[in-house]
Formats: structure tokens, sequence, C-alpha cells
């Protein structure tokens, strides 16, 4: 097998019949020997038509003596982790060939690329080759107004910005379309949580990397999954990769700290007195920042902790136990430093930050199987992986 072409699909169905002829017409002209591997986090009747196909297509090269076998198999996950870079990650998994493939199901990536990206990487003088909108000829007409454009150039610029080292010879970081040497992707490094499996593995490890321009289609058919929650995502995402846990805690704690400024200044300027406001102000941010830290910062060390009212209670409990100690030093602050409630109620919140942080890390989250490692040590085994991944300024 000389080529395994991974399609990571959520409710393509329409898609999936013109997909499949077009890879096999574009991989019969090139002579590649190569299969698809579809990865399927659908609700709709996706995993069915990809069946559906795949069997048409075997047997109508099995009639056909001058038409190489292109398999076409199907991994369908109940439970999608990690989002469309997890399930890159699983076509890695299961694939046949080591070079790789990936594409998106909507036709966005035109199949007739697939030579062209396979001829690069044959040369092998490079780990991975990158169909870039944004090189050469290179377009990206596809995106569907002004708007996204402006968005993703502004994206990419951000992105280069923050790897300027592991980024310098990729001028389009966020596509979805590339071909990778799989061997030279270390699982153990990536924490696929997102939609931009390519940043994630460029920023973990040096590659050598080629790119080729193509022009980024119009969607076949169906709507795209663009949305502000991936935005969001995305952002959340990067900063992990650039900054680490600790620092993703810190984007969530600073929120929550201007949260509950806002929240002390607007109950103060309506006569509420600044100790009671700060009260309700705490509980409300408590509550918040646990939500946002389940979902950005432990999501990865959930499945191995307390259940999830467990993990609520010991975080209300501690944080409320840290505001019983913090609102009486912001009272005797404001009382005899001269300091307002606002300037007093920031100061506390970021020494608590720290605090808040290390027993998150080691005690909320904390591994529940017996046998399993010491919170302390996995707290340190954690920084450690922060102070050398991605090792670039």
């Amino acid at each position: 097998m000389d080529l395994s072409i991974v399609v990571p699909t959520f409710n393509e169905a329409p898609n999936i019949e013109e997909l499949v002829r077009r890879v096999a017409s574009a991989v019969d002209r090139a002579g590649i020997e190569a299969e698809i591997v579809f990865v399927d986090d659908s609700t709709d009747a996706t995993p069915d038509v990809i069946r559906e196909v795949g069997e048409r297509l075997t047997a109508e090269r099995a009639e056909d003596a001058a038409s190489a076998p292109l398999p076409v198999r199907l991994i369908h996950r109940e439970q999608p982790t990690g989002g469309l870079g997890g399930a890159v990650m699983a076509g890695f998994a299961a694939a046949e060939s080591d070079a790789c493939l990936v594409m998106d199901g909507d036709l966005q990536h035109p199949p007739e690329e697939i030579p062209q990206l396979w001829r690069r990487f044959a040369r092998g003088d490079v780990d991975v080759v990158i169909a870039s909108r944004y090189a050469g000829g290179g377009t990206s007409e596809g995106l569907a107004d002004r708007t996204r454009v402006l968005v993703s150039k502004g994206a990419t610029a951000l992105t280069r910005a923050m790897f300027p080292i592991r980024l310098k010879d990729v001028s389009d970081p966020m596509t979805g379309f590339f071909l990778v040497d799989r061997r030279t992707v270390d699982d153990a490094q990536l924490k696929p949580r997102g939609f931009k499996i390519l940043l994630e593995i460029l920023a973990r490890r040096p590659m050598r990397v080629a790119e080729v321009p193509f022009d980024f289609a119009d969607r076949h058919a169906g709507e795209s999954k663009a949305s502000v929650r991936q935005g969001v995502h995305f952002l959340t995402q990067l900063t992990a990769l650039r900054f680490g846990k600790m620092s993703l805690f810190a984007v969530i704690g600073g929120l929550g700290a201007l949260a509950n400024i806002a929240i002390v200044w607007a109950l103060t300027h309506v006569g509420v007195g600044y100790i009671v406001a700060a009260v309700i102000a705490a509980e409300v941010t408590i509550i918040g920042n646990f939500l946002l830290q389940e979902r950005f910062v432990f999501h990865d060390m959930r499945d191995s902790a307390s259940g999830v009212w467990q993990r609520f209670a010991k975080s209300f409990a501690f944080n409320n136990a840290e505001a019983v100690i913090r609102i009486p030093i912001v009272a005797l602050m404001v009382s005899s430093g001269h300091i307002s409630a606002v300037v007093a109620t920031a100061i506390t919140l970021v020494i608590a930050f720290f605090v808040r942080f290390v027993f998150h890390s080691l005690v909320v989250y904390a591994p529940r199987k017996a046998g399993a490692e010491s919170p302390a040590r996995a707290f340190i085994d954690e920084l450690d992986a922060q102070a050398t991944a991605p090792g670039e300024l």
C-alpha cells in the first residue's frame, strides 16, 4: 500500500459518493496503490452511505481487470474523543501505509491534488507535505465570504507569530489537507483537542516540511461546520500549545477575575456593601470558572479523576474556603490601607490563582485508580512537559 487517505467525517452523507469517485480517479491516473479510511463521528446516515459506496466500488473494480483495488474502510466512533484531531489520530493508527494523507470530506480539498502531494512526498526528503492556500498559486476562493477570508488569514498570521521557528517555512498551518509520514508523529506528545491537527503536529516537534499550492474549492454539498464555537476551540488549542495548561488556567482565571471585578463594581455602585458584593461575585465566578476549566483545561484528566459532582464539590468547597480567607483580607486592605474594593479584589485574586492551580492539579483532578502515580508526581511531570514542549520562543 503506497498511501492511506484518512478522511474524518461528520454528517457528510451527500458528499461521500462524489468524494470516493474522484479519489479513485485521481489515484488510478497517478498509479498510486491507495486505501480510503473514513473515521466517522456522524449522527446522520453517513456511515451507511460509506459502507454502500465502498461495497459498490469494490464490486466494480473486481469486475474491471485494469483497475487496482481501492479499499474503502470505515471506523465509526460512537464517542468522538478529541474531535476532528482525535479522528485523524484514529485513522493514522488504523492505516495500512505509513504515508497518510488527510483531507476533508466536503470536497473543498480537491482529490485531483492527491498525486501532486504524493509526488512531492515520494522524493523522500520531507516528513510532511502541506497543501497550502497561500503558497505559490494557491487560493482560498472556497471560503464563504470576505469575513471568513479575513478571519482565516488573521488566524494564520496569529499562529505563525506564536510559533515563529516551527512555522517559519509554513504558509498555511491551518490547512486540513496534508500528507505526513505517521512514523514522525509523536503520539505520546500529541493531545488532539480540536480541528487543527496539523498545527498540533507541527508545534510539538521539528518537522521537515514542503508545501504545494492548491485551490480551496467550494463545498460540494451540505453545510459548513465553521462556527464561533470552533473559533473558541481554536484559540483554546493555540493557547494550550503555546503556553501549556497553567497559562490556559490563567486565561480562564483572568476572565473570572474581570467578571468578579465587574460584579463588585456594579453591585457597589447600586448601593450594595463591598463585602456582600465580593461574596456574590465570588460565588458566580467560582461556578463559571469550574465549568470553563472542566471544558478547556482539565478535559484530558477527567476520565481518570473522580466523578463530575465530586470534582465540583472539591473545587467549590476549596474556592469558598479560599474566599472566606481572601474576603476578610480584602476588607482589611480597604479599611486600613486606603485601597479601593476593586483594587484589593484584583490583588488578592492574582495571589489566589497560584494556590488554586496547585489544588486543582493535585486534588480535584487527582487519579482515582489505585496504584496510579501520586498527584504530586503527576503535577511535577505536567510542569516538566509544559516547560519543554514546544521547545522554542
